[in-house]
């Protein structure tokens, strides 16, 4: 399995990534094509005492980068020749299982559905990271902030999205999927909520999904649903506030620790899980999140990625190829637009 890396994307590049694929290629045994600038990349290399390239990896060159700052609807014209564009153009000739990018979130998804193309009858891919849950399991937000603006249309697709993903990637066999709003009654929310709600009930009364209706912000983290379908703003906000969270109550529970010698040697007792639990929302364990309804898996890593966040981040994307969505996907958009047809004819 090869995985191609963005070795110029993110704040960190191009240490990061390259540390990061090389602790991936001996952890994994992962073959990786490293895109970006080769001097670069090599000195790199020669600063931590290698002079050789590991056996699986290579390097694909690429002088230009694309900057934070570049509007994403130009970037791959104006910065065709850049690591992240090139290294789309190489997972789309099928030079590579997976891409792997710390950069721009809005050049990636553009240049990811230009490029690599969305899964036929998608009509916007999404980002769904799986967070864990109070339940024991983890629980799929999608859209957490690559679409800003959706239609009722979208969430429906993202409710179809995101359950193929538990099913595949989670193997939650029958997915709980939850329409995130400020209420459980069906009348609840803006004219985008009530629409998006009557879609998703219609599909879970033909058996497209299984739809739990409305789920609060508040209940998401405890389990209430595996899947929250939602508008890529509230879907962010609802992300960043629930990392919020866990990094205050880390660092609360710090402070209680150190108080005194007996809440030192309590820390003492129970600090290996404490740190496990800590771990579990720790974007630098978790790697980075899929752009779901691409024809290939794409892994967006976070922007302050280290060598470790891209580790994982490469784990990630071999775990995404290994369980490829796509099959799963076109069947339940095969089986919704019969449904609309019938329904036209009826």
């Amino acid at each position: 399995m090869k995985i191609i890396l963005d070795a110029m994307g993110g704040d960190l590049a191009p240490e990061a990534p390259v540390l990061g694929a090389i602790a991936a290629n001996k952890d994994f045994g992962a073959q990786i094509t490293m895109v970006g600038r080769s001097e670069e990349i090599l000195s790199v290399m020669q600063k931590h005492g290698l002079n050789d390239l590991p056996e699986g990896m290579e390097i694909a060159g690429a002088e230009d980068v694309v900057d934070m700052h570049d509007d994403p609807g130009t970037v791959i014209h104006k910065r065709k020749n850049s690591s992240m564009v090139i290294g789309l153009r190489l997972l789309a000739q099928g030079q590579g299982d997976a891409f792997v990018s710390a950069g721009s979130t809005g050049a990636l998804l553009t240049g990811a559905t230009l490029i690599v193309k969305r899964v036929k009858g998608i009509r916007r891919a999404s980002m769904g990271p799986a967070i864990p849950n109070k339940a024991g399991g983890n629980t799929i937000i999608v859209d957490c902030g690559a679409n800003a603006e959706c239609t009722p249309e979208f969430l429906l697709q993202f409710g179809l999205v995101g359950s193929a993903y538990a099913k595949k990637r989670l193997g939650v066999e029958n997915p709980r999927v939850g329409l995130l709003n400020i209420g459980t009654e069906d009348s609840k929310g803006t004219q985008l909520q009530r629409d998006a709600y009557a879609l998703l009930a219609d599909a879970g009364e033909k058996g497209l999904l299984n739809f739990a209706g409305n789920v609060e912000a508040r209940d998401v983290p405890l389990g209430a649903v595996d899947v929250v379908v939602c508008d890529g703003f509230s879907g962010n906000v609802l992300l960043k506030s629930i990392e919020g969270t866990a990094m205050f109550m880390g660092s609360l529970m710090k402070k209680v620790f150190k108080k005194n010698l007996f809440s030192k040697l309590g820390y003492l007792l129970c600090s290996s899980g404490v740190k496990s639990m800590m771990k579990l929302l720790d974007y630098h364990e978790i790697g980075g999140t899929q752009l779901l309804g691409i024809t290939k898996p794409v892994i967006k890593a976070h922007g302050s990625s280290d060598a470790l966040a891209f580790r994982n981040a490469v784990k990630q994307a071999m775990d995404a190829a290994e369980h490829d969505i796509t099959p799963e996907l076109q069947q339940a958009l095969g089986e919704l637009a019969a449904y609309k047809e019938q329904t036209v004819h009826d």
